[in-house]
């Protein structure tokens, strides 16, 4: 099973959605930046090393909101069975301006327009469980 750290940029209401690229697997399918943990390495390294790498940013605050288990079959290999544990962290505080080196495209967008979007279906979960984080309000006494 391969192991990603995943970032879910998070700005004045908006997350910030990847597009895969044309030529990728699962090719234009949205996503959500991120990538392989290295050997040593643990889960929120991982993520500041890929969203410095894809985006060039440094990541200031970041917790966890999900880790989930999914398999694509199609993307098995000899030496892979397709499973990946995904570990979404929810981006609050970042330096820099998110710039584009992985991506076909970019776009900030609000939760429903997210919801719309031609999400890859791994991400599904992790896009219903924002947006009831971001929905959740704490209740007056």
């Amino acid at each position: 099973m391969r192991e990603v750290s995943v970032g879910i940029l998070v700005r004045d209401g908006l997350v910030l959605a990847c597009q895969r690229k044309a030529t990728a697997r699962y090719p234009l399918k949205w996503e959500f930046p991120g990538g392989k943990i290295e050997q040593g390495e643990t889960s929120r390294e991982a993520l500041d090393r890929e969203l410095h790498e894809e985006l060039s940013i440094r990541v200031i605050r970041a917790e966890i909101l999900h880790t989930q288990d999914w398999t694509y079959p199609d993307s098995a290999t000899a030496s892979s069975d397709g499973a990946f544990r995904v570990h979404y962290f929810k981006v609050t505080a970042f330096e820099g301006e998110p710039v584009n080196r992985a991506f076909e495209r970019m776009q900030w967008v609000n939760i429903p327009e997210l919801a719309a979007l031609d999400i890859l279906e791994g991400n599904r979960e992790a896009v219903a469980l924002l947006s009831r984080s971001l929905n959740d309000k704490p209740s007056s006494p």
